[in-house]
């Protein structure tokens, strides 16, 4: 019998697609935190039920030969980066394994498929988008990140995975809000002013954007704060407030109200240039996303004649990426801010074979291929983490593209949509996956699927 709080010794075999090790016991998954697979870990059991055991490692008997000290100072406290105590070559090898396992144990697909993981070649300050929280600790001002499953902020000096600029931001800011006596959102009570500060840093423009999330209308004296942020940080181009009054772990609110400089900065994707606002999504990592759109492309393998469906296509980065050599490229996504960002990113790009529309997938898809004449010869899949929706593939399914390509930030949910692909007279060519976070469990994936005929249904 099993009990919470018992200590045993187990080898671990596995890995979650959320960097969790997996051992068993008495016949039962247990999932233990911070151990790779080949490491033998002495646990103690924090949760029962009766399908799995959770347990926490107090020693590793036995260490992978990969295992390495983090490089940040803050690895144990902040939890961010699950992966950063193992090497970078083992992680995309970790990652690699991630995604043939979903496709073997939930989608029975054949993991001979599956390539290697793409890595960076300089896997640090890769991000162009931060959300540091803001807390209060010994009556102080703290800005980080929340320790892992908690509402507690870490005060962070330097991530050596976000740009440079971003922490420089960070700490000035912090400065000007001890000096100011800004009061400091409490996630307990819900009182307080300031929640977040989020900063947006364009790579191949320099451009940056600051948004400060705040429990109110605005900040005291915002002209002071203009001043002192835009002469110590000329590189900042934008500076926003957004409301966010509600109580819930919701970064930002809807409300977003500009303060200083231009409404967007620039970046660049490929020859590609875009306006990013505030809550438009934009790539986090540009350097790993022209690798994945490249894939994209590459598989897609365009010329000029094809009709390209991008399902759940944001603000079009991947519709604009591939109409250079489309007849035509519809994007179809739900959130209409981004909506109007794809448009007017078509526009500034001189792009006129690309349309968005601005509705959920599965209530407009049946519609909209109706009125386009049927012709729909390669969709882009790249769902939210839940995957997609039945709707939407019986609807893909029933006009028979000559290619899907699923892109995927889950292993899980996109081995159960490739499942039903799969039973539907296609089969899956090649799967890429691309390490888009570094030091994270994290890993996303190209998929290439080809129609073979009813005969294979």
């Amino acid at each position: 019998m099993v009990e919470i709080g018992g200590k045993y010794t187990l080898e671990v075999t596995g890995m979650t697609h959320d960097g969790c090790g997996i051992g068993s016991l008495f016949g039962l998954k247990v999932f233990v935190n911070g151990v790779f697979p080949g490491e033998v870990v002495e646990a103690e059991v924090t949760k029962v039920t009766d399908d799995y055991l959770a347990a926490k490692p107090l020693n590793i008997v036995k260490k992978a030969v990969e295992r390495v000290e983090p490089f940040c100072g803050h690895f144990i406290l902040c939890g961010g980066c699950s992966l950063q105590n193992i090497e970078y070559s083992e992680q995309l090898k970790l990652k690699a394994g991630i995604v043939r396992d979903a496709l073997k144990r939930v989608g029975g697909i054949d993991c001979d498929i599956v390539n290697n993981t793409i890595g960076m070649q300089y896997p640090r300050n890769y991000r162009n988008r931060v959300n540091y929280p803001v807390g209060i600790i010994d009556s102080q001002p703290v800005v980080g990140f929340f320790s892992s499953r908690s509402n507690v902020v870490v005060g962070i000096d330097k991530c050596d995975v976000q740009h440079s600029i971003s922490d420089f931001v960070k700490q000035a800011i912090r400065q000007y809000i001890c000096e100011q006596c800004i009061s400091i959102y409490d996630r307990v009570r819900g009182e307080g002013l300031l929640r977040h500060i989020v900063t947006r840093v364009g790579f191949r423009t320099g451009e940056v954007m600051v948004v400060l999330v705040i429990n109110g209308e605005e900040i005291p004296d915002p002209q002071s704060f203009i001043s002192y942020l835009v002469d110590l940080v000329p590189q900042v181009k934008s500076i926003y407030v957004n409301i966010n009054r509600e109580n819930t772990n919701m970064v930002m609110g809807s409300e977003c109200r500009l303060m200083y400089g231009s409404p967007t900065i620039t970046d660049y994707i490929g020859k590609y240039k875009f306006e990013v606002s505030p809550l438009s999504f934009f790539q986090v990592n540009p350097i790993q996303t022209e690798v994945l759109y490249n894939t994209i492309f590459e598989y897609a393998g365009l010329t000029g004649q094809e009709a390209v469906y991008d399902l759940y296509c944001g603000s079009g980065t991947i519709s604009l990426y591939l109409s250079g050599k489309a007849k035509k490229v519809i994007g179809i996504e739900a959130v209409e801010e981004a909506v109007a960002s794809a448009k007017r990113n078509a526009q500034i790009n001189g792009l006129d074979n690309v349309e968005f529309i601005a509705c959920r997938v599965e209530n407009v898809l049946p519609d909209v291929i109706n009125c386009r004449g049927k012709q729909v010869d390669v969709v882009i899949l790249d769902p939210p983490r839940k995957g997609c929706k039945q709707k939407v593939l019986d609807t893909i399914l029933a006009v028979e593209p000559r290619k899907i390509i699923y892109v995927s930030c889950n292993p899980s949910t996109m081995a159960r949509d490739l499942k039903i692909i799969l039973q539907n007279g296609y089969r899956v060519v090649e799967v890429q996956p691309v390490d888009m976070f570094p030091h994270t469990a994290h890993v996303e994936c190209v998929i290439m699927m080809t129609y073979c005929g009813s005969d294979d249904k």
